[in-house]
């Protein structure tokens, strides 16, 4: 048990004199950082002990109109659920979770949450299976139509409002996309990290703007949702306010039956150094506690295990034997009715006690998180605090019944149907004053920004030219680019390079001088390579973002950047840059978050392929991201192989982003692999944004070969060879996407018209082969689009480690294995004696594994 006590005189004298003669030995840095860690280690020993509401000042609502819209709010949400299921029991919804968190949004929505019409607003992430009430209180500001909300999950035909959070489904609705739970929790840091970013560069003005994420405690046991605390305090993110929905019910059951979740919680973000704030108990129970002198009801309170105060949660019944049974506690409530009982209710519930939480939390300098206990499913009947609760999708009748009796709504809704009391009405008038006074209505999206005046492809000149002289990888090339967009004076501010502690692998070392890595507190250290070159520099005003060794924290601080262009009106060219086998395999959901958020940007995967990393071996090589991008519907992935592919692609994509403004984003792999760099052919700029081009023409020739990236140079090789001792001719096509490929055909065959692909191979090619660094069901994808006998190249399998000769020898996609993979393709198709085959020492005939499961049309 904690005691309250008044502090001595002495005590503080002592304590005092103590302090004063440390800072004047060690200074006054040391004397407060001594403080806060002091402060941080009692917090945290405090929260593990101390299962009691943290104090805070009153704040003035009017607690009677938030309870009476909150009901209104709750009824229409509820009804939207189970209204939905009224066109088949598949369709479904959430009733539990806004039921539990109805105040705490309130609170917010009437006080603290700020339109966009102040200072371009709050970041608010709400809890995607709450998307009910945020809808429901939409209708009743008429930001959205009864039509839109009676047909709550059917979109096709009807029209109606998305499921969960979705900017692509609601585009100027929802800013974010967050039901994939943990999600929402990380996004929010990056979020808030990147306001102030972007105020300490002066790309926006500094505000008093918060970011809000709503979650569930049973939420916080992914990894995401807790991963990244330490960011926000590291980085100083003083603007960042998390709201833990404790309702002590997963999707299955308790969260913690046999211990408490609260306390558990507090631990984790007071030792992360966040601000902690517990709300855990009603006034009323806080009333109750305060007149037993002995503090035993105190005490027992905070010795109740989540799964007995579950119990106590679900059933009034229970609550009322649990006190009645202990003889120290009966007293208390002799002669208590039914009502009585009810009034002890989880301090989430507790409108007053909810706004003094929320004051004290905008008013701290330093992350905050309210950990708020709740009942799931509040106030359905055989629904709250239920094991089962999170599936609940339907009321019968008689709990509808029960369910307005308990709003006190029963005299106003004459059918179990949604219900508007009308402009005019009270309740309606205060919600339109609040959102007035607080800056507009939210959730709300601004889908467009300004237009960025993007440089012309010749700014890259130097890229498009022929190097015959130097050797570098494509990684290099993409450095290049990235120099030359940096001095474009009206874009360069804009650019966010982004890096995953590989800037030396990617030899991207030099931006650290450059442009600088951000960080608040600039560099309090002179750097050990401070003689060299390329230095590393941190700086308040950086502006490169260096995450280290965080896939999950690079692509959430891309995605903010990605996204700014809406969040704040501020378009942002972020580019991040990543080993590719780190990047859409690692991160996937995250990447899908990010075309949810409908993302512009640049994800850049380095060391890309299969083979093009010698030596690293199996965990670091990468012969399915293009596979898993395609998957992506507005991921435009490209596999360039030269650098004026590479200059054309990323140009096309700034004019298409940021002056076209389409919603779109790139992914680019790129490989660490030195060569010369061709001039680009004249003509070919549409053909390489659009997925190929011929690059070795040959007249009449009855087979085609279409490479990618890495690949391109060998079957150009085996092209050379065949021309040469089998006087074969063969075409060559330099395939810069395969996805962009395949979905311009398909569409094509929708629409009935010819292809882009189609019109590149014409009539010529009796036979076609295809080979890239990746899987062979990449290339698969354009089976149904080729026509003809089709036979695809690639890398299946485990990475191994080995030289790229030996590695594109195993894998059957060197030069001589294409070359042979070509004979056997027109053997195949009778285009040449398989005799021939024979006459040539190749020690790939073996190796060649193109045909195990071929097409033909």
């Amino acid at each position: 048990m904690v005691k309250e006590y008044n502090i001595e005189e002495d005590d503080l004298r002592d304590w005092g004199a103590a302090l004063d003669v440390l800072v004047e030995e060690q200074g006054l840095p040391y004397g407060q950082e001594l403080l806060q860690t002091l402060a941080q280690r009692i917090g945290a020993s405090f929260a593990a002990t101390h299962y009691w509401n943290t104090a805070a000042e009153h704040y003035d609502v009017d607690v009677q109109m938030v309870e009476k819209v909150s009901c209104l709010v709750r009824w229409n949400a509820a009804q939207m659920v189970c209204y939905a299921g009224t066109f088949g029991s598949e369709i479904g919804g959430h009733l539990s979770s806004y039921a539990s968190s109805s105040i705490l949004y309130e609170i917010g929505f009437n006080y603290f949450f700020k339109g966009q019409e102040r200072d371009m607003g709050d970041l608010v992430l709400y809890q995607g299976h709450s998307s009910p009430g945020m809808y429901a209180r939409s209708y009743l500001e008429s930001q959205l139509t009864l039509e839109q909300v009676m047909h709550f999950r059917r979109e096709v035909d009807q029209k109606g409002v998305s499921s969960y959070p979705h900017p692509w489904l609601m585009p100027n609705y929802w800013q974010f996309p967050t039901v994939s739970m943990g999600l929402g929790p990380l996004q929010g840091i990056y979020h808030a990290r990147l306001m102030k970013y972007l105020t300490a560069r002066g790309l926006i003005e500094k505000s008093d703007r918060k970011v809000w994420v709503f979650c569930g405690d049973g939420e916080m046991d992914e990894v995401e949702s807790i991963g990244a605390l330490g960011v926000a305090t590291r980085e100083k993110v003083d603007n960042l306010i998390f709201v833990v929905n404790c309702n002590l019910v997963r999707l299955d059951g308790p969260c913690r039956g046999n211990t408490q979740i609260i306390p558990e919680l507090a631990r984790y973000f007071s030792g992360a150094g966040w601000e902690v704030l517990q709300l855990v108990w009603s006034q009323s129970w806080l009333d109750l506690a305060q007149q037993d002198s002995t503090n035993y009801l105190k005490r027992k309170m905070q010795s109740l295990v989540d799964g007995e105060l579950q119990v106590l949660l679900s059933d009034i019944i229970a609550l009322q034997k649990w006190f009645e049974d202990d003889a120290k506690l009966s007293g208390l409530v002799r002669g208590w009715s039914k009502d009585d009982f009810k009034k002890l209710q989880p301090g989430g519930h507790d409108t007053q006690l909810v706004a003094d939480a929320y004051a004290r939390a905008v008013s701290i300098s330093k992350p905050v998180v309210i950990l708020a206990l709740t009942a799931k499913g509040r106030g359905l009947e055989g629904v709250v605090s239920q094991n089962n609760s999170h599936n609940q999708k339907k009321l019968s009748d008689e709990q509808k019944d029960l369910y307005l009796d308990y709003l006190n709504l029963k005299e106003e809704v004459e059918r179990h149907d949604f219900y508007h009391p009308g402009e005019k009405d009270a309740r309606i008038e205060f919600m339109h004053d609040r959102r007035k006074a607080l800056g507009g209505y939210i959730p709300t999206r601004q889908a467009v920004s300004e237009k960025l005046e993007i440089p012309g492809l010749d700014h890259f000149e130097t890229m498009l030219n022929a190097d015959e002289d130097r050797e570098f990888s494509t990684t290099m090339a993409y450095v290049r680019f990235l120099n030359l967009l940096l001095r474009d004076k009206n874009i360069a501010e804009r650019v966010v390079p982004i890096l995953c502690d590989e800037g030396r692998t990617l030899g991207m070392e030099g931006m650290f001088r450059q442009v600088g890595i951000y960080q608040p507190d600039g560099q309090k250290y002179v750097p050990v390579d401070k003689q060299g070159v390329s230095f590393y520099k941190e700086d308040s005003k950086g502006q490169l973002l260096q995450e280290g060794i965080n896939e999950a924290g690079a692509m959430s601080s891309w995605i903010a950047a990605a996204t700014s262009y809406s969040v704040h009106h501020c378009p942002l060219i972020p580019i991040y840059s990543f080993y590719s086998m780190f990047g859409f395999q690692r991160v996937g959901d995250l990447i899908w978050a990010a075309a949810d958020s409908r993302a512009r940007g640049f994800l850049m995967g380095a060391t890309a392929g299969k083979t093009t990393l010698g030596g690293e071996g199996l965990q670091h090589n990468d012969g399915h991201s293009h596979l898993i991008a395609s998957t992506v519907p507005n991921c435009r992935s490209y596999d360039p192989c030269y650098a004026y592919e590479l200059a054309v692609i990323m140009q096309h994509g700034l004019h298409e982003m940021y002056h076209e403004q389409k919603d779109v984003f790139y992914y680019i792999t790129m490989m660490n692999e030195n060569y010369t760099h061709p001039q680009m052919p004249e003509g070919v700029e549409s053909d390489i944004v659009r997925g190929m081009y011929c690059i070795e023409d040959a007249q009449d020739s009855l087979v085609d070969l279409m490479a990618s990236g890495a690949i391109l140079r060998q079957a150009l090789l085996a092209a050379k060879w065949l021309r040469e001792n089998l006087n074969i001719s063969v075409r060559v096509w330099s395939v810069t996407s395969w996805t962009e490929l395949s979905r311009e055909s398909y569409q094509a065959r929708i629409e009935q018209k010819r292809s882009f692909l189609e019109g590149c191979l014409g009539d010529c090619p009796q036979v076609v082969v295809a080979a890239s660094d990746y899987v062979r069901a990449l290339p698969a994808m354009l089976h149904e689009a080729i026509g003809r006998p089709y036979y695809t190249l690639g890398t299946d399998g485990f990475g191994m480690s080995d030289t790229r000769d030996a590695l594109r020898g195993y894998y059957g996609v060197c030069d001589q294995s294409i070359a042979v993979s070509v004979m056997r393709a027109m053997v195949d198709v009778g285009l040449l004696d398989a005799s021939e085959l024979g006459k040539h020492d190749l020690k790939a005939q073996n190796k060649a594994v193109f045909c195990d499961d071929r097409r033909q049309m």
